[in-house]
């Protein structure tokens, strides 16, 4: 068995079928086709907000597709942003099957079609990444110049998060996927913001916070009481946009 079909196994949960677009929650949107680098043909949308200055770029984590993440959408457009959402090869609509290095190559073909198509309009860039998202973020923030990311849920490395979920004879054929978003923190010189709920039950919050820890300042930290992975939107409440805001008011100037 491959490390690769392993690695499919354990690590990714897409799913093909779109539940639904921007439109169902009356949200204009652009259909996005990026091609990576090595062909596989990447999909997602761009939301714009009319007069904004600024764009998140979404990186989702490993289960479900972008149709999964419309509430998500709706809260940082209302922070006078744009939003453009990417999913990774073998989720939804965007071609192949997932594996580390083709999530990478996902994320700079989703960048290279923002700085083609959208950089002209002179806003600022923020990636935003939730669980594996975050793994991705960081990777790009660590090649590209981005004026800013935010890393939500996110843990250090593969090798520390399959410690916590494998039984230690599984380990072995799953070395070869890394995730080191710990040693890459380390290159990013822009404004970080790390978002973790203390209760998380599948990313610990202590991977979390030792992940801020390797980061270099600028950096936040914003622990949500009482958040698990999948409900800290949910219970954080309007606090959420709050501090997402005035992070990201710190990078426009406009808070």
């Amino acid at each position: 068995m491959t490390t690769n079909i392993l690695e499919r196994w354990f690590v990714y949960y897409p799913m093909k079928e779109m539940d639904a677009d921007p439109s169902r929650i009356g949200l204009a949107y652009q259909d996005v086709y990026a091609l990576a680098e090595d062909g596989v043909r990447i999909h997602g949308w761009f939301v714009p907000r009319p007069g904004a200055r600024l764009t998140f770029l979404i990186f989702h984590g490993n289960a479900g597709n972008i149709s999964h993440r419309l509430g998500w959408i709706q809260i940082l457009r209302e922070l006078d942003a744009h939003v453009m959402i990417i999913d990774y090869r073998g989720y939804g609509r965007s071609q192949g099957r997932p594996f580390e290095k083709g999530l990478y190559r996902d994320a700079r073909a989703a960048y290279q079609w923002w700085a083609r198509e959208r950089a002209a309009d002179h806003s600022r860039l923020v990636l935003i990444g939730e669980s594996l998202g975050g793994a991705v973020a960081i990777d790009l923030a660590a090649s590209v110049p981005v004026d800013g990311i935010v890393v939500q849920s996110t843990f250090t490395t593969a090798w520390d998060m399959a410690k916590k979920m494998m039984p230690v004879g599984l380990l072995q054929p799953l070395t070869g996927v890394r995730f080191d978003s710990e040693a890459k923190i380390r290159k990013i010189g822009c404004p970080k913001f790390f978002i973790h709920g203390n209760q998380d039950e599948i990313v610990p919050f202590r991977l979390g916070r030792k992940l801020y820890e390797a980061a270099a300042p600028p950096k936040e930290f914003y622990e949500v009481p009482g958040a698990g992975h999948n409900d800290l939107l949910w219970i954080a409440g309007p606090e959420y946009a709050a501090r997402l805001g005035h992070f990201v008011g710190g990078i426009t100037g406009i808070r």
